[in-house]
């Protein structure tokens, strides 16, 4: 059988309720009722979005940027405004607003290093 696309996206945290508590108050993500206990399983469609803690063998100290060289793009409503209260409160922002062909687009770092771009064209 054929692979027939993305299904699942998780990224691995050192601090799980700290991840937790920035993509629910800075992107309105809410925890769905599903996931295991060393996950924090987001209701997101069509592509399940997750946290967890780090798996056996991970070590995230001393790295800057975990998963350099993968891009993980989120689409948004309200792009600018997460942006500006990001900026507002101090987080990265990796790359400034921009329009282009997926509309307003933004990058930003999250508490681990991840860069998360933000994009409103569906």
């Amino acid at each position: 059988m054929p692979v027939t696309g993305p299904d699942f996206i998780s990224l691995q945290v050192r601090d799980l309720a700290a991840s937790h508590a920035f993509y629910e108050k800075y992107l309105g993500l809410r925890r769905s009722p599903a996931g295991p206990p060393h996950a924090v399983v987001f209701d997101t469609a069509p592509i399940a979005f997750a946290l967890r803690d780090l798996a056996p063998g991970t070590d995230l100290t001393g790295v800057a940027q975990p998963g350099i060289g993968v891009a993980v793009w989120l689409h948004a409503t309200g792009v600018q405004e997460i942006h500006d209260e990001l900026a507002a409160d101090g987080h990265r922002i990796v790359m400034d607003p921009i329009d282009g062909p997926f509309g307003r687009t933004f990058t930003f770092a999250d508490p681990d290093g991840y860069h998360v771009t933000l994009h409103d064209r569906g």
